[in-house]
């Protein structure tokens, strides 16, 4: 059997789960539930990432303990995945003792590409990075994301030697055995790439961020949290001795934000090179979601939380919304009016008026027993084209063309004249050809709304067909 491991990127838990994480999720998990139905054993890793200043700062906040706090919060991502049906087996937290085990014997394989050196420049505890003195004049000195100055700081680290990997990487992405998709993200690190890349800081003082991990041989460090949080990737498969990671690694996709490309298409990379392992075969990279065209936050108070959507719509169509109506690789918009308008329109009506129709035709004229006819299989090469290259708002655009089309291959045939002429014949080659093609829906629907799939399937899967309870999805008002 083959295999298949996929990642989401593991979120800080300086805050609980916003809609964002939620889609990358979803994605992950469309391409895990692919895998299995073609075939394949799949590995699903997901998690929380929890050292760092910026999680002392919260659990401070919060007059919580450092354990308290990060057990709360990852425990709420843990809980996402569970309400939105992700199928992931796995679920690392980067202070789960055997990360910190595993991320020290790293470390030591690092070694011969980590030297002392003293830094002087410009931090953002917020963003937990360093940033240049051009980046700093260009936003005036406060980091956009936070609202907070730079902190000017003088320390001596422990670097690693990023700018040796530099052009190995570049060759990887650029000749395809490193997918990076969309090509927009791929052309922003190949240009990242071609200007170099500077070696990095990997540890901060311990007097300066005691919340991580130790540097190994030296108490006085700890790891910096970006370089640890990325070892997460293969020490939740058991690096280096477990037969998971012999089996499994390289990742065959790995599911991340636009934000932390360079972490994940250049720094990533160039641990796994320093490691002598290969690198992953694909970086699927999704842009960002607004709320009614804004950038959400809590000072305008338009933060979408998922668990709200979820209960206010259900799990399935929070996930076609999501999937369908966010551009799978670019920046997109969410709105309450839109998902109940999309709801109605393409959940309540496409789809739900057709497999109701369909069961209720094959139930009156047929009592649920219909001749199969062979022959109603579609062409499903441009969807598997679409699953092949992370665009699952195609995929579903693909699975609605059809769905439309059954639905007014009803209005043209009529089976209700035909069977007031009493062709029966004709009427079951119509109500037989609906069935297998309202099945094949259900497949292709299986990654994407897993538990509207099996409903389909459960009602016309068995010899006699039997109705879903109740409305697939009953409408709603604005």
């Amino acid at each position: 059997m083959s295999k298949f491991y996929v990642t989401t990127s593991i979120p800080y838990v300086n805050a609980n789960p916003h809609i964002g994480f939620a889609m990358e999720l979803m994605y992950a998990d469309v391409l895990a539930r692919t895998a299995r139905l073609r075939g394949s054993e799949v590995i699903f890793s997901a998690g929380t990432d929890e050292h760092g200043g910026k999680i002392a700062e919260r659990a401070a906040e919060q007059h919580q303990s450092l354990k308290q706090y990060t057990d709360s919060i990852s425990a709420r991502f843990l809980e996402l995945t569970k309400t939105l049906n992700i199928s992931n087996n796995r679920f690392i937290r980067t202070t789960d003792q055997g990360h910190i085990k595993r991320a020290a014997l790293i470390w030591a394989q690092l070694k011969k590409d980590i030297y002392k050196d003293k830094y002087e420049g410009w931090y953002c505890t917020g963003d937990e990075t360093f940033y240049t003195e051009t980046e700093v004049k260009a936003n005036g000195g406060i980091c956009p994301n936070h609202n907070r100055p730079y902190e000017k700081i003088k320390e001596e680290n422990y670097f690693f030697r990023l700018s040796l990997y530099t052009d190995t990487i570049y060759d990887a992405i650029n000749s395809g055995r490193f997918r990076v998709l969309p090509d927009t993200r791929r052309n922003e690190i190949l240009s990242l790439l071609q200007r170099g890349l500077d070696d990095i800081s990997v540890s901060r003082p311990k007097d300066k961020i005691d919340w991580g991990i130790p540097v190994p041989g030296d108490n006085s460090q700890v790891m910096y949290v970006w370089f640890e949080a990325l070892m997460n990737y293969i020490t939740v498969l058991g690096y280096p001795e477990n037969d998971d990671f012999r089996q499994f690694w390289p990742a065959d996709a790995q599911v991340i934000g636009k934000d932390i490309l360079r972490f994940h298409a250049a720094i990533w990379p160039a641990m796994l090179l320093s490691l002598g392992l290969p690198l992953p075969k694909l970086l699927c990279v999704h842009g960002f979601v607004t709320a009614d065209g804004k950038k959400m936050s809590k000072t305008l108070g338009n933060v979408i939380d998922p668990f709200d959507v979820v209960e206010t719509y259900g799990v399935d169509a929070f996930r076609y919304y999501m999937l369908r109506h966010i551009p799978s690789q670019d920046d997109g918009d969410f709105s309450w009016q839109k998902l109940n308008n999309v709801y109605n329109s393409e959940l309540a009506n496409d789809l739900g008026n057709l497999v109701q129709r369909t069961i209720a035709m094959a139930l009156k004229y047929f009592d649920g027993v219909v001749r199969f006819v062979p022959g109603a299989e579609h062409d499903t090469t441009l969807y598997s084209e679409a699953l092949d290259n992370c665009r699952f708002d195609r995929a579903l655009e693909v699975i609605w063309e059809q769905i439309r089309g059954l639905n007014q291959y009803i209005d043209e045939e009529k089976p209700w004249e035909i069977a007031k002429a009493k062709d029966m014949e004709h009427l079951n080659e119509v109500i037989a050809y609906l069935i297998s093609s309202v099945g094949e829906i259900a497949d292709l629907l299986t990654p994407f709304l897993p538990d509207t799939a099996d409903k389909i399937k459960q009602a016309i899967g068995k010899e006699r067909l039997s109705p879903i309870e109740g409305t697939l999805f009953p409408r709603r008002d604005a």
